[in-house]
């Protein structure tokens, strides 16, 4: 795939260029395409050239949703990639490997670090990852967790891998276990939670709230421990909606403990005097069938030090 040099030092005018799709490419949708080829351009610049139908697949013109096919020819209108104040490089998140092979990719993900740059963020793991990888030819999130929450994030080496993924989070087929300390005494021992879930963006970004009018989304809750003013529980996953357990929860009235979008606030400003200075929320283990050779996998993040401490001093005694 010949592509021009767009190097920050490089002051030559950009020029049209047309790229033929992989393999390995295949299936992506075009937007998310050309965000990982015009990196620095903002993704308002990138819808923008899509509407105007500067950008082309086999000459025709094309909608943001829809996916490339290999062999397809594209048109890449001149955009100048590098724009003030967006040549620094992504900085190297050095997170530890939980499991990677030719297909997968799992990371242990702090608190405090976005998984892909937008919304105010330059860079994520994922934008991270790539370059301190360049030799990788394919690296895709398999799925999201909030910035704010920690432990085992998926990432794809191959297309094969992240389609397949991608059905079994579809058809349930992965298992997502979650950590989660909540305000009050968790009434059940176990809970099934079906809320829809709907968003709607505000001045303050995406917000999230339960509306019949929402996405189906289904989470159960397991009690693990409970204190006297705190409960820890396990969540189960079973659709991967935005914010979905901490909305859930908030909605039975046991708010995620540090959660400022939908937390109690003044809690939380005592919970940071009693040392818990983030959310309360951690992707503890992901159990899913190789999406290549079938072979069972289960990944698991142990709990931060920082949650751990919280834990075993205000909820329960002993490692979770």
């Amino acid at each position: 795939m010949a592509q021009e040099s767009l190097a920050p030092g490089n002051r030559a005018p950009p020029q049209v260029r047309w790229i033929d799709v992989t393999e390995d490419e295949a299936g992506q949708r075009i937007d998310n395409y050309l965000a990982a080829r015009l990196k620095g351009v903002p993704k308002s610049r990138i819808y923008r050239i899509l509407r105007s139908g500067e950008v082309r697949i086999n000459s025709k013109r094309v909608e943001a949703k829809q996916r490339v096919a290999a062999g397809d020819r594209i048109r890449m209108p001149p955009v100048r990639v590098a724009e003030r104040g967006e040549r620094e490089p992504a900085p190297h998140f050095r997170l530890p490997v939980l499991f990677e092979d030719e297909a997968l990719l799992a990371v242990d993900k702090p608190a405090g670090i976005a998984v892909h740059g937008g919304s105010g963020v330059a860079h994520g793991v994922i934008e991270s990852l790539r370059a301190m990888r360049p030799e990788a030819r394919f690296l895709e999130l398999v799925h999201r967790l909030d910035r704010e929450t920690s432990g085992v994030l998926l990432l794809a080496k191959k297309r094969a891998a992240l389609t397949e993924l991608h059905r079994m989070l579809r058809d349930r087929a992965i298992d997502k276990r979650y950590l989660v300390a909540v305000a009050g005494r968790f009434r059940n021992e176990r809970q099934r939670v079906r809320l829809a879930l709907a968003q709607r963006r505000t001045v303050e970004g995406k917000r999230v709230s339960v509306s019949d009018e929402g996405q189906e989304a289904e989470t159960v809750f397991r009690r693990l421990a409970r204190g006297e003013r705190f409960s820890l529980l396990e969540a189960e996953l079973l659709t991967g909606r935005t914010h979905q357990i901490r909305v859930h929860l908030a909605h039975l009235g046991h708010p995620v403990l540090g959660d400022d979008k939908y937390g109690d606030f003044a809690l939380n400003r005592e919970l940071r005097k009693l040392g818990l200075k983030r959310m309360f929320l951690h992707a503890a283990r992901v159990a899913f069938a190789h999406p290549v050779s079938g072979k069972a996998l289960d990944i698991a993040s142990a709990l931060p030090p920082e949650l751990q401490r919280f834990a075993t001093a205000h909820i329960r005694s002993g490692p979770v």
